[in-house]
């Protein structure tokens, strides 16, 4: 590793992540009520006869008692997000509290590292460079499914090899539901190896009424909405672009939803309302082009847009014309002649996109011959159909002012950004608690610390099973077992934050400026959680 720091790095390893009280001693598991699936209960049941229904645990004050030496596999698994550093030296340093003599080893490059015994151990010189820094580059991450038997038999050859007891899983709804399988199938196989999983995701869409937030969430939509301000600071400066800004977010748009309500645009687009609503895009481009007219009106001939990455598949008319060239050209691979087999309603829509967007359609696709939706650059889609539907109100009087559109993404910024105090924190929790876990002998869990509006000190710590956030999905033409997505509820708090505020952001200039993250100063600046958290729980 690069041992030249920066002035920060060498400040934030210094920086001891606040623990909730009830994990700083030794700890007594208080067991609740059984628990059933979200969904699909009868069916969860079966395929998880050994994890079904145990109950959700809370950790309290305990009476210390010596445990032998636990020795323990870490995997990160899926995309990057801020913290996952953190859960990793929380989940070691709370190891060697319950016996110094524990060991944790990282399998490298996410679970291919379990099946191909590829691992390191990680020591306290190892990880001590990490701590508080942001990435996943210790061990790596990958994105191998864990859904196969003889992927889950190699992994006990090398847990047997290792000594170790327990794996623990860092990654989101679909790594989470595979630490699920592999903890049910070591169980059945009798092989006392424990798994655990962490909720960890940038997206925000691994939560429920257990998991309050996914790790990185917080600082992923920090460092989005610190560029989104100064972006919107040079337009309100400049005065004479509209910049249309996609963030990250396929399947949820959480973080345009609290990037939104961190900044004050003048329209922040939530794709699970154009989706409700059934919007097409004509409807989308209108709305845009209306507050940009009504905005002109005023003399103001600039603004700023938030669009979710994933906003395409949302919009009901794209979602039938991207299904219907995924079937064409399966079978056909003359793009023009595909595109004559294509329904008259979908067909008046590929002819109504620009003509680089509707390329992007037929010739990027995947190895699977469908199309890859999340390199369609929606935000300059947009641009140019707002273009023309301005000079069309422009010829009938409706429009007076100018109109230049700036594309961005915004999304690997984000990714490896340095944790701020609240994931630094609540990922160091997570490990901690994921050790805890394990010292409790629990299967099938994921890390839970919940009421993280609240001082981190007040957090409440214990485990959530697995099998709790399941239901069943057709996946590749198959029902499998999911941890079910939470996309933004539309009657949820901080949607109607955004809903009873957009018609004064649209016309005016309301923007807020966030600034970089703060890692040193007052708790107000430094400690804050997210505004979906906050509103969410309403404090």
């Amino acid at each position: 590793m690069n041992m030249t720091k920066s002035a920060l790095q060498i400040a934030r390893a210094a920086y001891q992540p606040k623990l909730p009280k009830a994990l700083r001693g030794a700890v007594a598991v208080k067991e609740g009520e059984a628990t059933q699936s979200v969904a699909d209960q009868e069916a969860i049941k079966n395929l998880f006869p050994n994890t079904y229904g145990m109950p959700v645990i809370t950790f309290e004050d305990g009476v210390a008692t010596e445990l032998p030496a636990i020795n323990v596999g870490v995997i990160l698994s899926g995309g990057q997000a801020p913290g996952g550093h953190n859960v990793i030296s929380g989940l070691f340093d709370g190891l060697k509290s319950l016996n110094a003599d524990s060991k944790l080893y990282g399998f490298l490059g996410g679970p291919s590292g379990l099946i191909d015994h590829k691992y390191m151990e990680l020591t306290a010189e190892i990880v001590d460079e990490y701590r508080n820094t942001g990435g996943f580059d210790i061990i790596g991450s990958g994105r191998t499914k864990l859904e196969e038997t003889a992927q889950f038999d190699k992994g006990i050859e090398i847990c047997n090899q290792l000594g170790i007891n327990a794996l623990v899983i860092i990654g989101g709804d679909d790594s989470n539901t595979n630490a699920c399988v592999l903890a049910e199938y070591y169980l059945q196989k009798n092989t006392g190896i424990q798994v655990i999983g962490c909720p960890k995701t940038i997206d925000g869409d691994l939560k429920n009424n257990m998991i309050e937030t996914s790790f990185g969430f917080d600082t992923a939509c920090k460092v989005y909405s610190e560029v989104i301000g100064n972006i919107m600071r040079d337009a309100n400066s400049a005065k004479k672009y509209w910049h249309f800004i996609k963030l990250m977010g396929r399947s949820a748009s959480h973080i345009a939803l609290e990037c939104g309500l961190q900044t004050q645009p003048n329209i922040c687009i939530v794709s699970e309302e154009v989706e409700a609503k059934q919007m097409t895009l004509g409807d989308i481009v209108n709305n845009i082009a209306e507050t940009v007219a009504a905005r002109a009106a005023e003399g103001n001939n600039f603004g700023v847009i938030l669009i979710p990455e994933g906003l395409i598949e949302f919009i009901p008319e794209m979602k039938v014309l991207i299904a219907e060239l995924n079937d064409l050209l399966a079978h056909e691979s003359d793009v023009q002649k595909a595109l004559q087999g294509l329904t008259a309603t979908s067909a008046a829509v590929y002819a109504s996109l620009p003509e680089a967007i509707a390329k992007q359609l037929t010739l990027d696709r995947d190895p699977h011959g469908n199309v890859q939706v999340s390199l369609i650059e929606t935000e300059k889609l947009l641009i140019e159909m707002v273009k023309t539907r301005l000079a069309a109100m422009k010829a009938e009087g409706k429009f007076v002012g100018k109109f230049a559109g700036l594309g961005h993404f915004f999304g690997y910024e984000g990714r490896c950004a340095a944790p701020s105090n609240f994931d630094a924190d609540y990922c160091y929790s997570l490990g901690f608690n994921a050790a805890k876990l394990i010292g409790a002998g629990k299967t099938g869990y994921m890390s839970l610390i919940r009421n993280t509006t609240a001082p981190a000190e007040e957090w409440i710590a214990g485990g959530v099973p697995v099998t709790m956030m399941m239901n069943m999905e057709r996946r590749h033409g198959e029902m499998k077992p999911v941890i079910r997505k939470a996309l933004v509820e539309l009657d949820g708090a901080p949607f109607k934050k955004l809903v009873e505020n957009r018609a004064t952001w649209a016309k005016e200039t309301a923007y807020v400026y966030p600034g970089p993250i703060q890692y040193f100063g007052p708790s107000e600046v430094c400690d804050q959680p997210t505004k979906t958290l906050q509103l969410e729980q309403a404090k």
